[in-house]
This record gives C-alpha cells, structure tokens and sequence, in this order.
C-alpha cells in the first residue's frame, strides 16, 4: 500500500509514518502540512525519528497524494476542505480522524464519499468500537432506573471539548435514550438531577492520550465502562488497518464496526 498522510507533522501524523515505514507492506509516498507550518519541507522520515525516508512534507494536498492508494488524515477541521476536493479529484480512499467538524464541512464529507470510500471516526481504537456496543447493549438490558454520565481525559494541549470519542458514546445513550438531555457543567444550587439528564466532562492535563469512561449508576450499585489509551501507537494503527481496508473497495462511508466486519 502506497500511504500519504495528512497532517503529517503533528503528533499523529508522525506516529503513522513511524508505524507504516516499520510495515513491510506500506511505502509512505506523500505527506501534507499547514503553509504556515515551521517542519513544512522536512523528511517525514527524520521528523518521525526514523531516519530519511526521502519524503517530505508539503503544504499542496494534491502533490502529497500523487501515486497514493490511501491516505490518512489527523490535521484540524478548518483544514479538511481542501482535503475532501484533493481526494475526489485523485480519487483516493480517505481515513479521517479529524473531530469538531461543522455541518458543512460534514455536507461536504457526505459528497465526497459518493466518490470515493470514506471512513471517519472520532476515535480509530478498535476497543472503542466494542466498548459503544457494550454500552448499547448495556442501556437496553438495564432498561430505566440508571443515570448515565460521561467523563474524559485528555492532554493538557487538545484544542475541543468534549471529545469526539466522548460525542460518540453521547450519542450511542442517546440512539436508546432519544429523551436524555446533555449537560456539559454543574455549579450552584442546580437542584437535584432530573431523570431525562446526562452530564458530558472534560478534564484536561499532561500528556493523556484519551480516557472515557461512561457511569451507568442505580440505586446500590454502579457500572463503569471504561477505555484508556496508553500511547498513540494505538490510533495509529488503527488507523493504518482502516486504510488498507478501503482499499479496493466501493465509494460509501464506512466505519470501525465495517473494519471489525
């Protein structure tokens, strides 16, 4: 598999380009950065602590893809635009782990897997797939009587809040629960918790990859459901195994729980 990355100079991007040149399968032959990026022209090789690979980053998105069979995206929601038009134009599958996008930006999303296959999700842990599923089925099985909460860590640079991990399993309570109101905060005399409510947290610090977990609490007795990342290897790989999923296959959206099969 023929690799570009974008967003090939942030902590992701280079984690995957360590990750796929270690693979005897990849070859990395593209990388894209921000213009106003300082490594923008660096050897992602060198910039990943692998050594030259003869790659170097670049701020045009379609010059990154040139010869691609996939690329990979972790970069920010303003840069996916010119993302999405590169990939339809070369039709080139895409992996995108880019969270807090806007609702055109999602419109544009859609259009662009009736071109070529897409596969976005908020968190690329296959562990985090399994962990919705238990949560789903955990909701449905307990039935009322359990308050749900949501709490999350991250590193002290994440720029959003909540997560999209954190967004996802929201969503996952509220797909069995369409009544559960989300809260993002408790201060003050705020009276005692209403049954339609579910508190969503953030705590941020240090250098956490991500932790969720999700309280189902009853009367006498808790569950917590939990999923800690302990490096970024493990997005990355993640991710790496989503891309050669795509390939070959139909122009659609697809996601992690397609990738499990």
């Amino acid at each position: 598999m023929k690799l570009a990355i974008h967003g090939a100079t942030g902590r992701m991007g280079r984690t995957v380009t360590r990750l796929a040149h270690a693979a005897e399968d990849i070859q990395v032959v593209g990388g894209a950065c921000g213009a106003e990026d300082p490594s923008c022209g660096k050897d992602l090789g060198e910039l990943s602590g692998v050594g030259q690979i003869g790659v170097v980053a670049v701020a045009d998105v379609s010059s990154a893809l040139l010869g691609a069979d996939a690329i990979i995206d972790f970069s920010v929601a303003g840069a996916m635009r010119p993302l999405l038009k590169a990939v339809a134009d070369a039709k080139v599958p895409l992996v995108t782990g880019t969270t807090n996008l806007d609702e055109p930006t999602e419109g544009v999303l859609e259009d662009t897997a009736k071109v070529v296959p897409v596969l976005w999700a908020p968190n690329m842990s296959m562990g985090i797939q399994v962990l919705c599923e238990v949560l789903e089925h955990a909701i449905k099985r307990l039935g009322g009587g359990y308050d749900i909460e949501i709490v999350e860590t991250h590193h002290r640079r994440k720029i959003d809040a909540p997560s999209g991990t954190a967004r996802r399993l929201a969503d996952v309570v509220k797909s069995v629960k369409p009544e559960v109101r989300e809260v993002s905060g408790r201060a003050g005399e705020v009276g005692a918790r209403t049954d339609d409510e579910m508190a969503v947290f953030a705590l941020r610090g240090g250098d956490i990859p991500g932790d969720h977990t999700v309280y189902l609490i009853g009367e006498s007795e808790r569950i917590e459901l939990s999923h800690r990342a302990i490096n970024r290897d493990l997005f990355a790989h993640g991710a790496i195994r989503a891309a050669r999923f795509l390939l070959g296959k139909s122009p659609g959206r697809y996601s992690i729980a397609d990738v499990l099969g």
